[in-house]
């Protein structure tokens, strides 16, 4: 029996996910998510790459585990990273600072780039002081790009309790953000 004959065979008995082609597919299309995810987490792109490749090589271990019954793929992987930050949570209880963020965006002028870096930092320590849950939420929202819909599956709160968090979380980050800016400029301009 040839190789190709053998997948059809077996094919229906395996997730989405399994085949070569399929896995291709999702490893592109989830990568910058999954990474994203940590890297607003974290704050540290190499730790972020380092927590995204454990999360891709588990969930590729585990891929004849996935069941597209109980949950949509990105649901599954995100279940994966989760516990993956939360082992990594548990094994350092380090967090890390939000220096090379600014890399990502591009390069222009030194000026405008330290600018870029020094505003990372200042949100970074905003969403450090943040409880573990709404820093988690604000990750996947805005790091991962997840919906409230698919967050709420993945935190088990509902779609509109994770919309709720979300906006107060953003409010007092605005509030924050722009009662520090007063603290610095007492001219009070934005």
């Amino acid at each position: 029996m040839t190789e190709r004959a053998r997948l059809l065979r077996v094919l229906p008995l395996l997730s989405v996910a399994s085949t070569r082609a399929d896995w291709d597919e999702v490893y592109r299309r989830e990568l910058p998510r999954v990474y994203n995810f940590f890297r607003y987490h974290l704050g540290d792109g190499a730790t972020a790459e380092d927590l995204t490749a454990t999360t891709f090589e588990k969930a590729w271990r585990g891929r004849r585990g996935f069941r597209r019954d109980e949950a949509a793929f990105s649901t599954w992987l995100f279940t994966i990273a989760r516990n993956v930050a939360i082992d990594h949570f548990r094994r350092r209880r380090v967090e890390l600072p939000l220096d090379a963020a600014a890399e990502l965006q591009g390069h222009d002028d030194l000026e405008a780039a330290e600018i870029r870096r020094s505003e990372f930092r200042r949100l970074y320590r905003l969403l450090r002081v943040l409880p573990a849950r709404e820093r988690e939420l604000v990750a996947l929202k805005y790091g991962a790009g997840s919906t409230n819909r698919e967050i709420a599956r993945l935190t088990g709160l509902s779609e509109s309790n994770v919309g709720t968090i979300l906006h107060r979380v953003v409010q007092g980050l605005r509030e924050s953000w722009y009662g520090q800016e007063e603290a610095h400029d007492p001219g009070g301009s934005r």
